[in-house]
């Protein structure tokens, strides 16, 4: 069962499966209802981090490129499922998340931790959570640690517009002007996870240097 799993979604990042998987099980809406399930659970359903996002949106650019999607109507579906994805997330956080931190004997929960995070939210949420849109796992946990760190909705909503649409339509613009280059036919995979690396590289940086910053400071 496992196996089979991790075959399907391997066979997301793949133009040539996933047009055969649009083309048998999952012709018609369904394609499109499931397409749109796995961006949501991916951008804000904690459970959704294993999930492909990045590698997903750059595959339906190529498929859309080939002529086997509508490009437009990709964008704003896929967007929109990011968006709703981010605002279960923020509900989840800003309630479940949220009481977690009401006991005040907790030593994990603390409530130090949590005025931490809603200090933060306040200063620098905003890019956080349009930053955040760009980079694998970050992404499905930043919308949550908003909702607990209670950052205030309408602001959560209008940088998670901006982060979702400018995510989803620069991986699908990249796929799509890309996806018929020989080179990249020919590496597709190595492609998509080079993608990936860059995506999370920006985070490894930064956690060298908070790690050569500790190291100074003892």
């Amino acid at each position: 069962m496992l196996i089979e799993a991790l075959h399907f979604l391997r066979s997301l990042t793949n133009p040539d499966q996933l047009i055969q998987l649009l083309s048998t099980v999952l012709s018609g809406w369904i394609g499109y209802v499931a397409l749109f399930l796995i961006v949501f659970a991916e951008s804000g359903l904690l459970v959704g981090f294993f999930l492909p996002g990045d590698s997903l949106l750059f595959t339906v650019g190529v498929v859309a490129g080939a002529g086997r999607l509508p490009i437009g109507g990709m964008i704003a579906m896929l967007a929109a499922a990011s968006i709703l994805g981010d605002g279960s997330g923020f509900f989840l956080g800003s309630t479940l998340g949220y009481s977690l931190f009401k006991n005040r004997k907790s030593r994990i929960f603390r409530q130090e931790y949590l005025d931490r995070t809603h200090e933060f939210y306040e200063r620098h949420g905003g890019k956080t959570i349009i930053y955040a849109k760009f980079v694998p796992v970050i992404r499905t946990f930043a919308a949550f640690i908003a909702g607990v760190g209670k950052m205030h909705y309408t602001r959560f909503l209008t940088f998670n517009v901006v982060g979702a649409v400018g995510w989803v339509t620069s991986m699908i613009l990249l796929g799509h002007w890309l996806g018929s280059v020989a080179i990249v036919q020919r590496n597709f995979e190595k492609f998509v996870l080079g993608i990936i690396f860059v995506s999370v590289l920006p985070v490894g940086i930064q956690m060298l240097k908070g790690s050569k910053k500790t190291a100074a400071a003892r």
